[in-house]
């Protein structure tokens, strides 16, 4: 797929993301405040959040598909594990807030939150089902890392959204039947939604660092590509193999023993063989740089 598509779409998944968190954290913002909704709220802010994230990923989609040039040889992919990294900060940082709050409302006297509440949590929650399942979809399609961290927003939101209903639902129970410990339902859900965003927030945070960081792609991988490798018998030995995921892509770099006796011709038509070999068996390849070494019996 061209690189005009793979942004036209990541540019449509950012602006559904930001048209449909703008809806929902007002709602959520402004019922959470007038039905006493401490979860909700927390809820809002999350979404508020999120629109933020949609924002920078849509700035940044056009930098992170930009071809190489002589300044960035190696392409423009990380600018989408900085965003990934940035909103992971972001909702880190939604995450103690949240629970800051909750614990402040421990020591104020609870309010009982409206039904109304509940209502616009469960709409929260079917709508982020809806986006995530998208959103992760034209992700994976287009192994962007920017689309998948605005599908993570939504999976976060799905989870949160589903404990705020919950705990506004068994605050109003409490207060129904004056069940003493009920009533801080929403307080404790409030909580739950702060855990779930601090999870997300970790597990994007340490992807984009390891990315960043240059880790090796997982074994599973560096396997597939050594079988690919080693099905060429001119290669006497693999000396050494490193990928490392660039954004969208992965970078291959490879060093390996031919026979001594060897043509320059045949090293470089091995070398292109084993690099289209590489690529067609998988398309998110950038670019292998092979390096050969003389190979003696």
């Amino acid at each position: 797929m061209s690189l005009t598509t793979r942004e036209s779409l990541a540019k449509k998944v950012a602006w559904i993301s930001v048209i449909s968190n703008i809806i929902l954290t007002l709602g959520k913002l402004i019922v959470g405040s007038i039905a006493n909704s401490d979860a909700v709220f927390a809820d809002g802010i999350h979404s508020a959040a999120d629109v933020f994230a949609s924002v920078i990923v849509l700035l940044v989609i056009r930098i992170a598909n930009k071809p190489a040039d002589d300044e960035h040889p190696y392409g423009h992919g990380k600018a989408e594990i900085i965003v990934s990294g940035i909103v992971g900060l972001v909702l880190l940082v939604v995450s103690f807030y949240v629970v800051y709050e909750a614990i402040v409302g421990f020591f104020h006297p609870i309010s009982t939150p409206n039904i109304l509440a509940m209502w616009i949590a469960i709409i929260s929650y079917g709508a982020k089902e809806f986006l995530y399942r998208y959103s992760m979809k034209i992700a994976k399609e287009q192994n962007s890392k920017a689309i998948e961290a605005i599908a993570f927003d939504h999976k976060a939101d799905i989870v949160a959204s589903l404990a705020a209903a919950i705990g506004v639902l068994l605050s109003i129970i409490g207060a129904k039947f004056n069940i003493g410990f009920l009533l801080f339902g929403d307080k404790v859900a409030s909580i739950v939604v702060a855990y779930l965003i601090f999870k997300i927030a970790k597990e994007m945070l340490g992807e984009a660092f390891d990315i960043l960081l240059e880790r090796n792609i997982n074994a599973e991988l560096l396997l597939d590509y050594t079988n690919i490798i080693s099905s060429f018998s001119e290669v006497k030995r693999i000396d050494r193999l490193r990928a490392r995921e660039h954004g969208h892509y992965v970078l291959v770099d490879l060093r390996i023993s031919i026979d001594y006796d060897k043509t320059i011709k045949e090293g470089h038509d091995l070398s292109r063989e084993i690099k289209n070999k590489l690529m067609k068996k998988h398309d998110n390849i950038e670019e292998v740089l092979i390096h050969l070494n003389p190979y003696y019996e």
